[in-house]
């Protein structure tokens, strides 16, 4: 079916009664997530991954997707408000945002960042609408080669970009890829790494371990850092009207900041902070006032949101279409529909419409219910950055707890959740990133079947991965990223005369 006949198709799905509910708690959730600083998109996924496994599959997407959208609503909240990023896309947003509150225009700063967020997260559904199913019919001629090489190419990409050393961040990958080898071995049915102990046979699932390194290790960075948060910048209803004037600034910059959204959102990586900084930096470069940014310009809020709005869309795209996760939390939902036993990929649109079409079209459906609930509501959002710091932590911690016991009533489970969280919390500690971690959990089992039934098919021969177009292709790229800071930074020293580098190091 066209795109128009899918969405027509998927609003049937999306607008059942059950599923609307799923949306409105999802993104209820998910501004809440976004809200309380600390969480994050993937620990508020990880949270509510136990309570959707009882649910239809397209239902539990439709929940989860919103509290992925959803949290990136909420996070501008606490930046504009008390200068505290709900998460990390969100950084960029305290700048200017915490800067308009201090001058009173706090309520103008949270209605351009809802708006702008609900028109570039419609933008954005409409071209993950357009460009998945062309995605997905390419993707049909893939083989293993091609799955290895995309799965390979996500996994070191994003360690390339998330930020810190990238040999902090392959170590953080090793690991992730040696818990995914824990069970028994796909092909040859081994246990590996069990220990004798019956339940590692089938593995460690992937809830307790993002739980535990998103959620958990979170919880004792904040336990440990304490002191509450800031006094909170009171918002009334009334406030809540920019000027014609900055419905002027804004609007261009709502544009440019979907466009530039959805573009990085298609790549591995922390799309929705790097886009986030990418819309702030084009802002300030064309902007004919450079100095107003950072003393509250009204660009520098609306860019940043819709720019991390467009891009959470984006990343479903190859996630629907090419069952691989480019993103920690989308790697969270790819789990959630393993668990309900659909497989995201190139056929996905074909043989189960009702969910690519049904998520689609709730991905409308929540974004209006978002703009009610965070412009209307502010009042209660703000509220409840007041509840005592230790209450919210102890109620999150047991709410993890009962959660991931839940999801096998294995304790077991809850033992990964304890060790994963200290993991994280000492990764944390020492500035590494645990994104790739959980990515490397995911794609681990997809890589390891895909290489050894590579081997298979040519006998052993690793040329298969560069004869191949595709896979050559992508390998090609990857070597390009991975490469290009040292071949830049070799250039830059070239150009640079030695009585300059003298002066430099004097």
């Amino acid at each position: 079916m066209n795109p128009f006949d899918g969405l027509v198709y998927g609003f049937s799905v999306a607008l059942s009664v059950n599923n609307v509910l799923a949306a409105l708690v999802g993104a209820l959730v998910g501004t809440l997530v976004g809200v309380l600083p600390g969480i994050g998109p993937p620990g508020g996924i990880a949270l509510l991954l136990p309570i959707t496994f009882g649910l239809k599959p397209e239902t539990a997407l439709i929940m989860l997707a919103a509290i992925y959208y959803g949290s990136y609503y909420g996070g501008s909240t606490t930046s504009i408000l008390v200068n505290v990023p709900g998460e990390p896309a969100s950084v960029v947003t305290a700048i200017d945002g915490y800067q308009m509150a201090r001058k009173g225009r706090a309520g103008a700063a949270l209605a351009v960042a809802a708006i702008g967020s609900f028109i570039a997260g419609t933008c954005g559904v409409l071209g993950l609408m357009l460009f998945a199913p062309t995605l997905a019919r390419f993707a049909l001629a893939f083989g293993p080669p091609e799955y290895f090489a995309v799965a390979l190419v996500g996994l070191l990409v994003l360690s390339r970009v998330s930020g810190g050393s990238f040999w902090q961040a392959l170590l953080v990958l090793a690991l992730g890829l040696a818990v995914a080898t824990v069970g028994m071995e796909q092909l040859t049915a081994l246990p590996r790494y069990t220990f004798d102990i019956i339940q590692l046979a089938q593995g460690i699932d992937l809830v307790p371990v993002a739980m535990g390194l998103f959620g958990m290790a979170e919880m004792m960075i904040i336990a440990e850092k304490g002191g509450g948060l800031p006094r909170v910048t009171s918002v009334r209803l009334r406030e809540l009207f920019p000027t014609l004037s900055e419905w002027r600034r804004a609007m261009p910059a709502i544009l440019r900041g979907s466009a530039v959204g959805f573009l990085v959102g298609l790549v591995p990586g922390p799309s929705a902070t790097v886009s986030s900084f990418a819309s702030y930096n084009l802002e300030r470069r064309i902007a004919k006032e450079r100095d107003g940014f950072g003393q509250g310009a009204i660009e520098g809020v609306a860019a940043p949101e819709a720019a991390n709005n467009s891009a959470t869309s984006a990343a479903m795209a190859p996630l629907l279409a090419l069952g691989i996760p480019f993103t920690p939390a989308t790697a969270l939902l790819l789990a959630a529909l393993m668990v309900q036993g659909v497989q995201p990929g190139p056929l996905l649109i074909q043989d189960r419409p009702e969910v690519f079409w049904g998520v689609v079209a709730s991905m409308y459906v929540g974004n209006a219910a978002l703009l009610v609930l965070n412009l209307p509501l502010i009042g209660m959002w703000v509220s409840l950055l007041r509840v005592p710091q230790p209450i919210m932590l102890a109620l999150i911690l047991v709410f993890m707890l009962i959660g991931t016991y839940s999801v096998n009533n294995s304790t077991l489970d809850v033992v990964v959740l304890i060790v994963m969280g200290a993991v994280g919390y000492w990764l944390r500690k020492l500035k590494f990133d645990v994104a790739p971690m959980i990515l490397a959990v995911v794609l681990g089992p997809l890589m390891e079947k895909s290489f050894r039934q590579s081997l298979f098919m040519s006998q052993g021969d690793l040329s298969i991965f560069v004869q191949r177009p595709v896979s050559g292709a992508l390998l090609a790229v990857l070597v390009a990223v991975l490469l290009a800071p040292s071949l830049w930074g070799l250039v830059a020293r070239r150009r640079c005369p030695p009585g300059e580098n003298q002066a430099g190091q004097n």
